[in-house]
């Protein structure tokens, strides 16, 4: 890769652009030669249809001066701007500089609002219209494409709207896990339990919240998740939070119920990831984020149009 960023590949981008601009100008010049009045024009030699020929008249001067606009409109914005190897033009233009001057121009204006808001705790904000509404935005521009636009989640993503966490639904927690990221680990289980202890296993799973079962698979796969699962799902199956291990009694799947997908989920495991947003959102953000998370599963909260309910079951 050496080779790739020698400062010879500088120049010589540098002198092929030019060259070419040059060798442009020098192409039309030499096509554009005037006819001497009077002088008999040639053809090209191409014939269609029998009669219809090609004649070699010159190209018309309005095209050619356009070109020649081109041309210098090519040099002059060389000179202005970066595109010759290490030469950064005469405004020092980039396009990070122009990100950052606009990204500093939002952050003065909206500043302000955002301080006014992160002084604030976050059941306080999740109360408040203007923060939602922004808290909103968020939302839908970072959250939206992983737990849909209504917060409902699909297979795989947490409903954030319900009254199901797996790490925690207290304001600390939601900011944490928006923060930081979350990575929830089930480990496969098939080879350890063989197909059948897996089936009694998952039976035994379906039966902790009320799902059709063998009774008979129940009482043989209640041994195997005592030995197996209880240090995460606790002997009662409710799950630990600390763990981000979910609660097997009540209705709630992240990846649907059924005995097919809890056997699947036993036999190969699972492996969920959420991406951390603290070095892109920052604190502010994040705060605000969170108090509209928060307040879409707890009551006090008003529908907002076009977005998720707010006023569903509490925790």
């Amino acid at each position: 890769m050496n080779d790739f960023t020698s400062g010879f590949w500088e120049i010589y981008i540098a002198v092929l652009t030019v060259v070419s601009i040059i060798a442009c100008a020098v192409l039309l010049k030499a096509q554009t030669v005037k006819r001497p009045r009077g002088a008999k024009v040639e053809t090209t030699g191409h014939v269609w249809d029998e009669d219809l020929r090609e004649w070699n008249n010159p190209l018309p001067r309005w095209w050619v001066w356009l070109f020649y606009i081109t041309v210098v409109f090519a040099l002059v914005y060389l000179v202005l701007y970066p595109g010759l190897g290490v030469y950064a033009g005469a405004y020092k233009w980039t396009s990070t500089g122009q990100y950052e001057a606009e990204v500093a121009r939002v952050e003065e204006r909206i500043g302000p609002i955002y301080a006014k808001f992160t002084a604030q705790d976050v059941k306080t904000v999740a109360a408040d219209p203007a923060a939602r509404a922004i808290g909103q935005n968020l939302y839908l521009n970072y959250c939206a494409q992983c737990h849909a636009t209504d917060a409902r989640g699909s297979r795989g993503f947490p409903n954030l709207a319900d009254g199901d966490w797996l790490w925690g639904g207290d304001p600390e927690a939601i900011k944490a896990s928006i923060a930081n990221g979350r990575n929830g680990v089930m480990p496969p289980f098939g080879p350890a339990l063989g197909a059948e202890g897996t089936k009694d296993a998952a039976h035994y799973v379906m039966s902790l919240s009320g799902l059709p079962s063998d009774s008979i698979r129940v009482a043989r796969g209640k041994e195997k998740f005592e030995q197996n699962c209880v240090a995460c799902h606790g002997p009662a199956g409710k799950g630990n939070q600390q763990l981000g291990a979910p609660d097997l009694t009540d209705k709630i799947w992240l990846y649907g119920a059924g005995e097919p997908t809890i056997i699947e989920t036993i036999a190969n495991g699972r492996n969920n990831v959420m991406p951390a947003w603290q070095e892109r959102l920052g604190d502010a953000k994040i705060h605000m984020l969170a108090a509209y998370v928060w307040g879409l599963s707890n009551r006090g909260g008003t529908r907002q149009a076009g977005g998720p309910d707010v006023v569903a079951e509490g925790k």
